[in-house]
C-alpha cells in the first residue's frame, strides 16, 4: 500500500519532473545527449509497461462497449492530425516543424493520459481502453496518416513506419499483455502486480523524461532559434485536441465524465513515440523530433491545468 501511494503521487507530479528534466537537460546537455542511441529502446521499456497493465480479456471490454470506444478513437485520429496539419500549414513552418508535428499529431493517447483522467474524476478505466485502442490502431493509422497529411512537405516512406510501429509499440505491448495474463494463472499474483501497476506509470514517467530531455539536449540551439513558432504551434495543437475532443464528446451526447475522459485523451499523445520515430527515420531532419519533445512539456502542463479545474468543480457538473 505504501509502495502504491509514493508511486501515485511521484507519477503525479509527472509535469514537474519533465520541466525539471528539460530545465536540466537545457543547461546541461552534455548529460542527456548520451540518452540518443537508446530512445527506440527506451519507447519499448514504455509500450511494455502499458502493456503489463493489460490483459488479453480486456479487448472483450472493448467489445462490451463499441460505441464508447470508437468515439474516442475516432476523435483522436480525426482531430488532431488535421490540427496538426492545418496548424502547420497555417504558420507555413519550415520543413523539420511541419513534418514533426504532424507526426506527434498523428501518434496515439499516451500513458500519462490515464494519471490525468484519475486526477480530473473522469473514466479511468475507459481511459486505460481508449489508450490501448488507440495505440493499437496507431500500429495502421500514424504511417499512413503521417504520409498523407505530411507528403507536401517532404515524401513519407509510411512502410517504414509501420515496420518500427510493430516493433517499437506492437510488439512489447503484446509481450506484456501476455506476461500479465500468465502472471493471473499463478496461485498468488497479487504481490507481482502490485509491484507491476506501482511501479509501471513511474517507469514510463521517467523513460519518457528522458526522451524529451535527450532531444531538448541534442536541439537546444534550434529550439531557441525556432521558439516563437514553435511553441505557439505546439501549444494550440493540444489546446485544441482538448477543447476539440471534448465539444465533439458534447456533441455526441457523451456525459460529463466522458467527456472529460475524450478530452483528455484527445488531447495528450504519445509524445516519446513521435520523438523516437522522427529519430530514427527522418535523421537528416534535425528538428523533426523537437515539436514532439515540446508536445510532452505542453499537454501534461495543459492536461494539469484541467485535471486541478475539473476536480473542484466534481465529477457531477
Amino acid at each position: 500500500m505504501r509502495l502504491t501511494k509514493v508511486s501515485g503521487i511521484l507519477t503525479a507530479g509527472f509535469p514537474l519532473w519533465l520541466l525539471l528534466g528539460c530545465a536540466w537537460a537545457w543547461w546541461q546537455p552534455e548529460l542527456w545527449v548520451v540518452f540518443t542511441p537508446w530512445i527506440s529502446i527506451a519507447l519499448g521499456v514504455v509500450m511494455l509497461g502499458m502493456g503489463l497493465t493489460l490483459r488479453f480479456s480486456d479487448f472483450a471490454a472493448v467489445l462490451r462497449d463499441p460505441k464508447r470506444i470508437a468515439l474516442g478513437v475516432f476523435a483522436q485520429f480525426a482531430i488532431m492530425p488535421l490540427a496538426g496539419w492545418g496548424l502547420a500549414k497555417a504558420f507555413q513552418l519550415e520543413t523539420g516543424l511541419a513534418l514533426g508535428l504532424i507526426l506527434v499529431a498523428c501518434c496515439p493517447g499516451g500513458t500519462v493520459s490515464n494519471v490525468i483522467c484519475h486526477l480530473a474524476r473522469a473514466n479511468v478505466p475507459l481511459s486505460v481502453l481508449l489508450t490501448m485502442t488507440s495505440t493499437m490502431t496507431a500500429v495502421f493509422a500514424t504511417p499512413w496518416l503521417t504520409r498523407w497529411l505530411a507528403g507536401a512537405w517532404m515524401p513519407v516512406n509510411a512502410w517504414a513506419l509501420f515496420q518500427s510501429m510493430l516493433i517499437v509499440v506492437l510488439l512489447p505491448l503484446v509481450l506484456g499483455i501476455a506476461v500479465n495474463t500468465l502472471l493471473g494463472k499463478m496461485r498468488d499474483p497479487r504481490k507481482a502486480r502490485a509491484w507491476i501497476d506501482s511501479l509501471g506509470p513511474l517507469v514510463s514517467a521517467l523513460v519518457v523524461v528522458g526522451i524529451v530531455g535527450c532531444i531538448v539536449a541534442r536541439e537546444r540551439d534550434k529550439i531557441a532559434a525556432a521558439a516563437g513558432p514553435l511553441f505557439l504551434s505546439v501549444f494550440l495543437l493540444h489546446f485544441l485536441g482538448f477543447l476539440l475532443g471534448y465539444l465533439f464528446a458534447k456533441l455526441a451526447g457523451c456525459g460529463e465524465s466522458l467527456r472529460r475522459t475524450i478530452s483528455i485523451e484527445v488531447g495528450m499523445q504519445n509524445s516519446g513515440l513521435g520523438a523516437a520515430l522522427a529519430t530514427k527515420h527522418f535523421p537528416q531532419i534535425a528538428m523533426a523530433p523537437v515539436p514532439a519533445a515540446i508536445s510532452a512539456v505542453f499537454h501534461s502542463i495543459i492536461g494539469s491545468c484541467l485535471a486541478a479545474w475539473w476536480r473542484r468543480k466534481g465529477s457531477d457538473s
